[in-house]
C-alpha cells in the first residue's frame, strides 16, 4: 500500500477541504458503511464538480501510473461502479488510455455480466476507484475483473481512510497493491497545520476516532 508523497498528500487535503468535500461532526457522527461511527466523512465525488480541483488530483493519478507502474504495462482503466467511473474516464481521456467499467452485481446475462465495455479478457488494467476504508469492495471488484479473465494487481484511490489495522494484510492476500493520494492522517495534519480550518475541539475529537475508531464509535454510538 503506498501514498505518493508529503506534497501530493498535503496538496489534495486542501483541495478536498477548499470545495467542501470534507465533513466534521462530533455532535451527530456519521455512519459509515461498516456501521462504525465517526466525527469524519469524506464526498470525493465532489471534485467532478471542480474541474480545476478535479485536474490536478487526475494529473496526480496519472503520475503513479507513469512512475510507479508504469505505462506501458496498463492496457486499461477500469472504474468501480458508480463512484470510480468518472475518474476513472478522466485519466483514461488524458493518458489515451481504453476504459472499462465494474459492476458492483452482474447483469444476469452476457459473456462480461460484471464488466461494461469491449471484451476485457487477457488485458492488464487498473481499477480506479474514488475511496476506500476496510478494501472490502475492492477485493469484490478485482475478483470480477479477473472472472472476466483479465489481470489487475495494482488499484488507485483518492482517498484512503487508514483507520482499520487489517486492510493492508486483506488486499496483499487478494493480490493487489493499493495506491493512494491523502488518508484522514493528511486531512488532520493539514488542519493541524491551518489552525483556522476547524477549531481544537473537533481536532482533538478527529484524532481520538483516528487512534482508537472502535472505541470512539462505541463511546458516541447513542449520538446519532
Amino acid at each position: 500500500m503506498t501514498n505518493i508523497d508529503k506534497n501530493i498528500a498535503r496538496t489534495t487535503a486542501k483541495l478536498l477541504l477548499e470545495i467542501n468535500a470534507v465533513h466534521f461532526n462530533s455532535i451527530k457522527p456519521f455512519t459509515l458503511t461498516s456501521g462504525l461511527k465517526s466525527p469524519v466523512y469524506i464526498d470525493c465525488r465532489k471534485l467532478i464538480s471542480y474541474p480545476k480541483a478535479r485536474s490536478i488530483i487526475i494529473n496526480f493519478c496519472s503520475e503513479i501510473i507513469t512512475k510507479k507502474i508504469g505505462l506501458n504495462k496498463i492496457e486499461s482503466l477500469v472504474g468501480g461502479e458508480t463512484a470510480g467511473i468518472p475518474f476513472a474516464s478522466f485519466l483514461a481521456c488524458q493518458l489515451e488510455l481504453p476504459m472499462h467499467y465494474v459492476r458492483k452485481k452482474p447483469k444476469g446475462f452476457g459473456v462480461n455480466a460484471h464488466i461494461e465495455g469491449n471484451n476485457i479478457r487477457g488485458k492488464k488494467v487498473i481499477l480506479i476507484e474514488d475511496l476506500t476504508t476496510d478494501g472490502g469492495s475492492k477485493i469484490k471488484f478485482c475478483d470480477s475483473i479477473r472472472r472476466a479473465g483479465a489481470k489487475v494487481e495494482d488499484a488507485i484511490v483518492l482517498f484512503y481512510y487508514n483507520i482499520y489495522d487489517d486492510v493492508i494484510k486483506k488486499l496483499q492476500k487478494s493480490g493487489i497493491n493499493l495506491f493512494y493520494l491523502a488518508c484522514w492522517w493528511d486531512i488532520l495534519d493539514y488542519c493541524k497545520e491551518k489552525k483556522s480550518v476547524i477549531d481544537l475541539k473537533t481536532i482533538d475529537q478527529i484524532e481520538e476516532f483516528l487512534n482508537s475508531p472502535k472505541k470512539w464509535s462505541q463511546k458516541h454510538d447513542n449520538k446519532n
